[in-house]
């Protein structure tokens, strides 16, 4: 389990967080917290919470945070923390995808950890500024918050795909499905919705950038194969709005494999419906995010096996991000708090000079980043272009 792995690896001391965005009326910045926290590795202690400094100095202030360390801009968080004698050892930046990275480059040029969510930002030129920042400061751990990849039946599918018990994969599908913006809800004033369908905060990619990143990654997550080119049609399907909300997309992928992808944010009925289907020449596998503990596998030619969470068949990479007894609900909060612990071990390993848990080393970082930056923008091409396949390797 997460908690027993977490005690016998533990620092002598919390890790110090700041965090930029995620203050007042923001969804994603309290999930950070309660994940930051789960397992006792962090603790919360400077922040840059919005870009009006009245309104970040308030949202420190509701969250207990002395008012000097309550920024009003991520620079002048990075400049003074960095000089602090206890200053932060690592940031969670929450913000809209454009100042994803503006701010990690502030500290990493300054030697401090980035825990960043998704995706890594809307442009190439960008994911590569930061690339480079991270190669001339190798000492500093980036993760990005692809929080799907650390559900315990998620890792149990990518262990069965690389022990070969599927095979040569052949097929891999994707989806995301959602339905809450069926209506043009971005014009009612609803935060989450306006700044995703804004092309100066999101990007170029509405859906595609918000939620078929996770698809996308996801898929090369279990499989183990690397996208080469893909095929898309992107539609806006509500009158007047800017981005995306639904995209099918065909990929190809190195090995040969082929794939599909969809991604709709405009399909009711649907809440979080992520799947993802995996299938070689000697099985099959299928997992559901709104039905994260069971993963179902087919080998060829027999009956399909449901495999639980903590349940039998349930190896050991699964087990090590297992939190509580097989039957018990465990998915979006666990998962988010599996990526914040492995991101400790990395980051406690560089402060005490060792070597980390292998495993931890399975959270998402700069190249997944860019890998989600190619894909929006290798999408928004291929559309321009009647569907033409294009290249989607990095």
């Amino acid at each position: 389990m997460v908690g027993e792995s977490s005690q016998a690896k533990a620092p002598r001391r919390r890790l110090r967080l700041g965090m930029v965005g995620g203050g007042q009326g923001a969804f994603i910045g309290a999930v950070h917290r309660l994940a930051a926290r789960m397992d006792d590795r962090f603790e919360l202690v400077a922040g840059a919470f919005s870009s009006t400094p009245e309104k970040s100095k308030a949202s420190g202030a509701e969250l207990g945070l002395p008012e000097a360390r309550c920024y009003g801009s991520y620079a002048e968080m990075a400049q003074r923390e960095a000089r602090l004698k206890e200053g932060i050892d690592v940031v969670a930046i929450v913000t809209p995808n454009h100042v994803h990275v503006p701010a990690a480059l502030e500290f990493v040029r300054r030697g401090i950890h980035v825990i960043c969510d998704k995706p890594l930002t809307v442009g190439m030129k960008d994911g590569k500024r930061l690339a480079d920042a991270l190669a001339k400061q190798p000492d500093v751990v980036f993760v990005l918050t692809h929080n799907y990849t650390a559900y315990p039946m998620v890792r149990q599918a990518r262990q069965m795909v690389a022990d070969g018990l599927l095979g040569q994969v052949r097929i891999v599908q994707a989806e995301y499905a959602q339905d809450w913006l069926t209506t043009k809800l971005e014009d009612t004033g609803q935060k989450q919705a306006a700044w995703r369908n804004d092309p100066a905060q999101s990007g170029p990619v509405g859906a595609v950038g918000d939620i078929g990143t996770h698809a996308m990654n996801l898929a090369g997550f279990i499989s183990g194969l690397t996208l080469k080119e893909l095929a898309a049609d992107l539609t806006s399907f509500v009158d007047g709005r800017q981005l995306d909300d639904n995209a099918h997309i065909m990929l190809r992928y190195e090995s040969g494999a082929k794939g599909m992808l969809w991604a709709s944010q405009v399909a009711p009925g649907n809440e979080n419906c992520l799947r993802v289907r995996v299938y070689g020449d000697k099985g099959g596998l299928s997992w559901e995010q709104e039905n994260p503990n069971y993963l179902t596998f087919t080998p060829y030619g027999e009956p399909p096996r449901q495999i639980s969470r903590g349940g039998a068949g349930s190896g050991p990479g699964a087990a090590r991000v297992t939190r509580v007894p097989s039957g018990h609900p465990e998915g979006y909060l666990e998962g988010f708090a599996n990526l914040y612990s492995d991101a400790a071990e990395l980051i406690s390993a560089k402060i005490e000079g060792r070597a980390p848990d292998p495993e931890a080393m399975l959270v998402p970082g700069i190249q997944q980043g860019l890998e989600g930056v190619k894909f929006c923008e290798a999408v928004v091409e291929s559309s321009r272009k009647n569907g033409a396949w294009t290249k989607a390797a990095v």
